[in-house]
């Protein structure tokens, strides 16, 4: 059930708002000023947060100023309030950070429709990377968990980069952030270009991404990957770094060490060799030969080729 706070100092109004949102399947809590908003958000965060403006104390500017400050609540959906039909008043509300605005007196049905399709909006940021725009864990989770429930036979390649972190020691983490982009963008042109209409490119986080396609078609677009970001990732490095072929970073002890250059290993996992009982299971295998795949020099594909079931697993 999705948690709504609403804050107004009008206890009529409050009670009007709880009201109505339980009768559309929603758990409400009720705050009277911004302070003590701020105090219900420590004890239970809520999904999203419906403010009055105009408020005694912390009004409800000052209330989205002080929630969007802080890392833990930033990203609360904000829906304000207010009786004021001045656009000056929308811009300072806006500014400072509300998802949405709505005058007094407001139509019911339209507010609870306001506050399903920010609800549904900020869900939709939430599944996506906000560096590749590529669906992140929660898409990627449920991806996985349907496919594998219809009993569709596929691939899940897992891609990680190799040395990444001594890339960010050396260059910094905007150039990172490049590196991170030049895979997720490798892995859109390789399947775009692919006769696979079921692939699925995902962002794990970080330096970890994941292909789901067909059996057939899984290691091929795997080393397509490779082959299209070998070939532009020397143009991150400096020139020095690729004559030489390795990177020259200090460590945490002081010590001058070298690092290969930036490359891609891929593990590769099949349902069809793998007797699953949920889609973690896959996620292990090809965890697991993705690190198959980094005892090979460069960018390399290991495919999991071994059939396995239940009765392999041993006792207990």
């Amino acid at each position: 059930m999705s948690l709504v706070l609403v804050v107004d100092d009008d206890v009529d109004i409050a009670r009007f708002l709880e009201i109505n949102l339980k009768l559309e399947g929603f758990g409400v809590i009720v705050a009277h000023d911004g302070r003590e908003a701020l105090d219900a958000v420590a004890e239970q965060m809520p999904d999203l947060i419906l403010t009055d403006v105009m408020m005694p104390g912390v009004d409800g500017v000052e209330l989205c100023r002080r929630l969007r400050a802080d890392a833990a609540t930033a990203n609360i959906p904000i829906i304000m309030l207010t009786a004021k039909n001045l656009s000056a008043d929308k811009v300072v509300g806006l500014t400072a950070g509300a998802d949405d605005y709505m005058l007094k007196p407001f139509d019911t049905l339209e507010l609870i429709a306001r506050v399903r399709s920010t609800m549904r909006r900020n869900a939709e940021m939430r599944a996506v990377s906000p560096l590749t725009g590529l669906p992140g864990n929660t898409r990627i989770d449920l991806e996985l968990s349907a496919r594998l429930s219809s009993g569709e036979q596929f691939a899940l390649c897992y891609l990680d980069i190799d040395n990444f972190k001594a890339f960010n020691d050396c260059y910094g983490f905007i150039r990172g952030d490049e590196v991170i982009m030049l895979l997720a963008s490798s892995l859109k042109t390789v399947v775009a270009a692919s006769d696979d209409p079921r692939a699925f490119v995902g962002h794990v986080g970080g330096d970890d991404f994941v292909l789901l396609c067909s059996e057939e078609t899984a290691e091929e677009l795997a080393r397509r990957t490779l082959e299209v970001f070998d070939a532009a990732v020397p143009g991150l490095h400096h020139p020095d770094d690729v004559a030489n072929g390795y990177l020259s970073v200090v460590d945490r002890q002081g010590s001058l060490r070298r690092y290969p250059l930036v490359s891609v290993s891929v593990g590769v996992a099949l349902t069809s060799r793998l007797d699953l009982r949920d889609h973690r299971e896959l996620v292990e295998v090809a965890t697991e030969m993705k690190s198959v795949a980094k005892n090979t020099a460069g960018s390399a594909v290991a495919v999991d080729r071994r059939v396995r079931s239940r009765a392999d697993e041993p006792g207990p």
